[in-house]
């Protein structure tokens, strides 16, 4: 008797759980795909590298660091860099200012 209302109340569990609707899946976001694009294509670049060279080689190709970057780009973010670094103690308004008139100096 114990075991055929326990069978009994267990399939009732079983059809409930079965009867409900699947969530519907989520579609990603167009940055969320374009991440996982990434991750595939840095994913496939690393294949025969183990431990920290991968681990090494993902995070550069996740950052982006792999891609070339013209002179004119690389010129900007030196140029950037010596503006941060000269504006440190800088904030608010003053730093603003700063910055404008460092990076459109030539």
């Amino acid at each position: 008797m114990n075991k055929l209302l326990t069978l009994l109340v267990s399939s009732a569990f079983a059809t409930c759980a079965f009867a409900a609707d699947p969530a519907p899946a989520k579609t990603p976001s167009p940055a969320q795909q374009a991440q996982q694009e990434k991750m595939a294509h840095c994913n496939k670049d690393a294949t025969g590298k183990k431990g920290d060279e991968r681990k090494a080689f993902m995070k550069s190709c996740l950052s982006g660091d792999d891609a070339k970057v013209s002179p004119a780009q690389q010129a900007q973010r030196d140029k950037m860099k010596a503006c941060n670094n000269d504006a440190t103690a800088m904030k608010g308004d003053e730093r603003k200012k700063f910055m404008k008139t460092c990076l459109s100096k030539k």
